[in-house]
């Protein structure tokens, strides 16, 4: 699963990467955590790229109770097109979650010990997510998503059973298209990413509060010790 991460990128970087204007007032983040709303990339009714803050864990449009979007902040990219919860949402509303690197945390001894994963080249890059919009019979409204997760490619195995799904950039088009709606297409781009750009390295329990949004989140064990 992934349950924690960061976008630390300056708006700029952002901005190219994903073909649009970045909001200049993104305040770098070091420890996302669910509930809390996360900037995504959707293409919604002017055909262009836009950022969005969406509240991380899904609130299907049907949902009686919003607190239903606790439960599923990930969803599994194999049955994501089928199951009743993600299917609308697979089909019309995919989003790219916009971050720069991701926690997983490993069994080790009597406790378990986080790790942070990030582009080797430090670059941002994007979550396969999608979105929802709920409205309550009280007025109330919630535009939410949920990250995609798969199989762990050969880094991440050691550490955890599920990984995030990262798409390439050339992918994005296709993702986010809002009549691309081929599931055996769109499933096709919901694999492990390539290892080899990747980089794994063990961090401090600080990370293990969701207030302790602060740059020694990432910082290598070793340099803390």
């Amino acid at each position: 699963m992934c349950g924690r991460y960061t976008l630390h990128a300056p708006p700029d970087q952002i901005g190219e990467l994903f073909d649009l204007v970045a909001p200049d007032d993104l305040k770098p983040r070091y420890n996302i955590a669910p509930s809390q709303a996360v900037p995504a990339v959707s293409v919604v009714g002017t055909g262009k790229r836009q950022v969005d803050m969406l509240a991380w864990g899904l609130v299907p449009s049907w949902a009686k109770d919003p607190k239903i979007g606790y439960r599923m902040i990930n969803a599994r990219s194999e049955t994501a097109a089928s199951k009743p919860s993600f299917r609308r949402a697979f089909k019309h509303a995919r989003c790219l979650v916009l971050a720069d690197g991701f926690y997983e945390w490993r069994k080790e001894g009597p406790g378990k010990q986080p790790y942070y994963i990030r582009m080797r080249d430090r670059r941002p890059f994007a979550f396969a997510g999608l979105r929802e919009h709920w409205e309550g019979s009280d007025g109330s409204v919630i535009d939410s998503c949920t990250i995609l997760t798969t199989e762990p490619n050969e880094l991440l195995s050691p550490i955890h059973d599920r990984m995030p799904v990262i798409l390439e950039r050339r992918h994005y088009d296709q993702w986010l298209d809002p009549e691309g709606n081929d599931a055996e297409s769109l499933m096709q781009l919901l694999r492990a990413y390539e290892p080899d750009e990747m980089t794994a390295f063990p961090v401090s329990t600080l990370v293990n509060k969701p207030s302790n949004d602060v740059p020694e989140c990432i910082a290598p064990l070793a340099s803390l010790a």
